[in-house]
This record gives C-alpha cells, sequence and structure tokens, in this order.
C-alpha cells in the first residue's frame, strides 16, 4: 500500500540569503521530509509581498460576485498564499526575531492570508479559522530574545495568528540567544529538530 501524498508549505521570513539560522533548520526539516509522495510549495518573503491597503480592504469586503476585474487583481497574491496554504498538510516557517517581533514581510504575509470568510469565519461564538487540520512548525532564531520570554513577541504572536485561522498544532524549534552562547543554542535546536521529525 502506497504511502498518501504529503504537500509542504515552506515560508522563509529571513532576509539572509545566506548564512541563516532559520533558513538552515527549515532546509534541514524539509529536506528530511522530502520524498516522492511529498510535494513541496516555498515563499521566500525576503524577496517582499505587497502590503494591505484601502484597495485591498475594499476589495475583499467586496462579495466576491460583485468584485470588479480591479478587484480581483488587487486580490490575486493574497488568493495565491491562501491557495498554498489550503494545499498545505505541513508548514514550516522561518522565524527570525527582529527587534522583539517577527520580520515585516511575514507581518505582511499573516496580513494577506487572514481573511474573514475565506481563512476565518465569526459566529455566535467568536471567530472560528477554518484552515483546521494542519501541523505547523516554527524554525525560531534570535541574538539576545529567549523564546517565550517576556520580551518575546515574535512566538506568541504567530501562535496566536495561526490558530486563529484555524492552524492550533505549532510546534516551536528555537536557537535562540545566539549572541550569547552559539554553541549551545544550535545544540537545543538540533536536538528540537531531530524531536519533531521523530514524531
Amino acid at each position: 500500500m502506497s504511502k498518501p501524498s504529503k504537500t509542504i508549505l515552506r515560508v522563509d521570513a529571513s532576509v539572509r540569503t545566506t548564512d541563516s539560522v532559520t533558513r538552515d533548520l527549515t532546509d534541514r526539516f524539509v529536506n528530511a521530509l522530502d520524498s516522492a509522495d511529498t510535494t513541496i510549495l516555498s515563499h521566500d518573503l525576503a524577496k517582499g509581498l505587497p502590503l494591505i491597503d484601502e484597495a485591498w480592504v475594499g476589495a475583499n469586503f467586496t462579495p466576491e460576485e460583485d468584485r470588479t476585474d480591479a478587484q480581483k487583481q488587487t486580490l490575486e497574491v493574497s488568493d495565491n498564499l491562501i491557495a498554498d496554504l489550503k494545499a498545505a498538510d505541513v508548514i514550516a516557517i522561518g522565524v527570525p526575531i527582529y527587534n522583539f517581533g517577527i520580520p515585516a514581510g511575514l507581518k505582511a504575509w499573516i496580513d494577506q492570508i487572514a481573511r474573514a470568510r475565506v481563512t476565518f469565519r465569526y459566529t455566535e461564538n467568536g471567530p472560528e479559522g477554518l484552515l483546521k487540520g494542519k501541523k505547523a512548525y516554527l524554525f525560531v532564531a534570535s541574538g539576545g530574545t529567549g523564546v517565550g520570554s517576556e520580551i518575546d513577541f515574535a512566538t506568541s504572536y504567530l501562535k496566536h495568528a495561526l490558530s486563529f485561522v484555524g492552524i492550533t498544532d505549532v510546534t516551536i524549534v528555537a536557537a535562540d540567544k545566539m549572541a550569547m552562547d552559539a554553541e549551545a543554542s544550535m545544540a537545543q535546536a538540533n536536538a528540537q529538530l531531530a524531536e519533531a521529525l521523530a514524531a
């Protein structure tokens, strides 16, 4: 009996394309899962994404059947990003912590994929995420910010944002406080990576 096919969505947010800890961790994770039955979708946010603006908001809140061609074009990037997210079984996100938070490109990605009636909806019991049954991994690196500390606004935000659209199963692999003890930080991250791959 053949294994079921799997789709992995890889999202890189580091502005560094060489010597990036998050890209290295994400590389090793995705490569370990890659097989003939795996489809890998990739978005490199270092190349930039359009920011949402008034035209985007107007298009988003116009019923789909009433959108003009210009409004459809305005939402095209968002539609494509969401299509890949919907297709994915596993999401691997490289998350460098910049100034206690996530990179601007990753925030732009969240803004593009968090859409009412598409990835979440409002109900009488509050908001409900629509992207259920997916597993996300955050590959985090920082110079001095401890993951889970009171100054870590990156992982708490991302876990909440992913949960808001229905992705509640999130594992963190962290090479944090690299500026203080890079060897220990990488040893910790490598152990967490091995554990994630064995799960």
